[in-house]
């Protein structure tokens, strides 16, 4: 690999990391608000997954670099840890449940898919093609 083909594919991976974590910031909130029903339970639910943001923005950069390095099996593990962490706030609250079921599959969605564009990309620069 050349020096402007390591520099096109790390611009590559830049480029799908902060359209995934970018664009996912905007992307998962709406999604969530095209989900959700009454007001209370939404306001309880947004107290019970408080630092949700933060959680997210970091799950969608792992997940997308997880995708762009080949190694899907990061996927697993980002979800598993996600899950493993909310667990005992999410046991006793059904609707902050839905909402991070809703939000986690439309955040790991639209990581996936900026990580699989990258990597078609980057596979274009390496081949010569792009």
């Amino acid at each position: 690999m050349s020096w402007g083909e390591l520099f096109a594919s790390a611009g590559v991976w830049v480029g799908a990391v902060a359209l995934s974590v970018g664009l996912g910031a905007v992307l998962v909130p709406w999604v969530l608000r095209r989900t959700e029903g009454e007001m209370d339970a939404e306001a309880a639910a947004l107290r019970v997954l408080a630092g949700s943001t933060w959680i997210g923005l970091l799950e969608r950069g792992a997940i997308t670099l997880s995708v762009l390095a080949g190694y899907p099996e990061g996927l697993a593990v980002v979800v598993a840890i996600k899950g493993l962490g909310r667990f005992h706030e999410l046991r006793d609250h059904p609707f902050a449940r839905e909402r991070f079921v809703v939000g986690t599959l439309a955040s790991v969605a639209w990581a996936g898919v900026c990580g699989l564009v990258g990597r078609g990309l980057t596979s274009l620069i390496v081949a010569g093609i792009g």
